[in-house]
């Protein structure tokens, strides 16, 4: 298997199509099930996917993930931070929005390489200060493409078509409802 970034063209493009002609199939849930497991451990695994209202069990409990915080964030360090899940989501999901964007443009990405960063202020989420919020202050990427068949124009406009369609970007950058609900 080759770690060159692909996404089948024709395969989007019929993908494309079938959501065009039934948005039904754009609605997509994706859930993961969350158990503590010691300290500030939390155990999870993958849920059902859920597609134009269809569950598609074949992933449920398919994949583990663990959390945990650094001993310097009074956690064991056993385990990647919640930050860092942000970040891999962010990262798993520029690679798939690159190649897609990449796709549709003809364009041959041979490498896709990103560093990530997550500011937080931690006097905003102990409550030092209410005028600081809790959550990350800023997120960084910076992204390097092996694709020489490509100008820099080009790099540049996969850059900007990738912030405008990727999804978790979009999630993180925009304001989002979420609902936490005592079960």
């Amino acid at each position: 298997m080759s770690n060159q970034p692909y996404l089948d063209p024709k395969a989007l493009s019929e993908t494309v199509a079938a959501v065009r002609e039934n948005p039904k199939l754009g609605k997509v849930t994706f859930s993961l099930e969350s158990t503590s497991n010691g300290a500030l451990r939390m155990q999870s695994q993958t849920g059902a996917l859920r597609q134009a209202g269809e569950a598609d069990k074949s992933r449920q409990g398919k994949f583990s993930l663990q959390t945990d915080e650094p001993v310097s964030l009074l956690g064991t360090d056993q385990a990647v931070s919640p930050a860092e899940y942000v970040l891999q989501g962010l990262a798993g999901c520029y690679g798939v929005t690159l190649a897609a964007c990449a796709a549709t443009r003809g364009i041959q990405i041979k490498r896709i390489d990103l560093d990530l960063e997550f500011d937080i202020d931690l006097v905003g989420f102990l409550g030092i200060d209410k005028s600081v919020r809790p959550g990350a202050q800023e997120i960084k990427v910076k992204v390097r493409l092996d694709c020489p068949e490509a100008s820099q124009a080009q790099q540049q406009e996969l850059i900007a078509a990738l912030e405008a369609a990727s999804p978790i970007r979009d999630t993180l950058a925009n304001p989002v409802k979420v609902t936490t609900l005592l079960a």
